[in-house]
């Protein structure tokens, strides 16, 4: 038996008895931060985050990027039980992947970067949120498609399973041959698409992550000028794009843009969604550049100039790159 029945049949099996399944899930960690006392990020990830993440080379852990930013430290469990710390070694904020750097060896065979591009609507494939056979669950893709999250966040083509896994944070999506081929980022309601009712699972596809794991490892960023980043939370509502938070501090608090301020327009061009708004600041150049933003406020249209920045630099300094 090979491939992902192989796995699946590690799963419900007694004891670890495929070799082949066991060296796979090997690769599977467990990951643990603490972030520092003053960290932005708490409000919203709290000051103590648990997750997974996958083995993929000599000494690095692919996991997801909002577990380990602005952490005091960092603890990373292998399948065998031993807890080695870990630094971060990089961060993309475009993609959301967190690289993580061990300071001791694991054991555990690393997992190869799959095709996640070839992906396609109901594939079968494997989610384990840790290396025992109680972590292991068997999805299928439900949908491949952009998404857009409320925290200036886009993908361009999410991998969606059902059914929803818990603990889904940082674990890796397996595929057939036991190559890696997404990391968890989220549960969702409606995986199947918009309107629908489909709990499910949101990974990052790795075939974001081969282009700048080389940057990553050796100036722990991509090699690109960063996206401008406001400091804003907005939700589609009724065809309205409403502030829902402005990051404390953050360039678009400094700017004097509100809660439930209504965004009209970036630099004279409507917007009515999400993917609007981040088309139109990220068009306007890399950070650093000034956003020009109308919004509604009450009964009165305002306009805001926000002076964008690298969301790297919004967080305090962690233990790491």
């Amino acid at each position: 038996m090979r491939g992902w029945l192989a796995i699946l049949a590690l799963a419900a099996a007694p004891v670890l008895a495929q070799d082949t399944p066991e060296r796979t899930l090997s690769a599977v960690v467990g990951v643990n931060a603490k972030a520092l006392p003053d960290a932005r990020s708490s409000a919203t990830l709290g000051p103590q985050r648990r997750g997974a993440g996958a083995l993929i080379g000599d000494g690095y852990v692919l996991t997801i990027g909002y577990l380990v930013i602005e952490a005091e430290a960092i603890e990373v469990t292998g399948a065998d039980g031993k807890v080695v710390p870990a630094t971060l070694a990089g961060y993309d904020h475009a993609s959301g992947f967190g690289l993580l750097k061990l300071a001791a060896p694991l054991a555990g065979r690393p997992l190869p970067l799959g095709d996640s591009a070839s992906l396609a609507e109901r594939d079968q494939a494997l989610v384990a949120t840790t290396p025992e056979r109680e972590g292991v669950s068997l999805v299928y893709v439900i949908s491949r498609r952009p998404f857009t999250g409320s925290w200036e966040y886009q993908v361009d083509s999410a991998i969606f399973t059902y059914p929803a896994v818990d603990a889904w944070s940082g674990a890796p999506l397996i595929g057939p041959q036991g190559e890696l081929l997404g990391i968890g980022s989220l549960i969702v309601p409606d995986a199947g698409g918009a309107g629908t009712q489909s709990p499910g699972n949101m990974f990052v596809p790795v075939e974001i992550l081969k282009p700048i794991l080389s940057d990553l490892m050796k100036q722990g960023r991509r090699n690109a000028p960063p996206r401008p980043w406001l400091g804003v939370n907005a939700d589609e509502v009724r065809g309205r794009l409403f502030v829902s938070r402005v990051s404390p501090e953050g360039p678009a608090e400094r700017a004097g843009l509100r809660k439930d301020d209504i965004v009209l327009a970036v630099a004279g061009e409507e917007v009515t969604n999400l993917a609007d708004f981040y088309r139109r600041v990220w068009g306007r150049g890399a950070a650093g550049v000034e956003v020009p933003i109308k919004v509604l406020r009450g009964v009165k249209v305002v306009d805001v100039r926000v002076r964008s920045i690298d969301r790297v630099e919004y967080f305090r300094a962690s233990k790491g790159y």
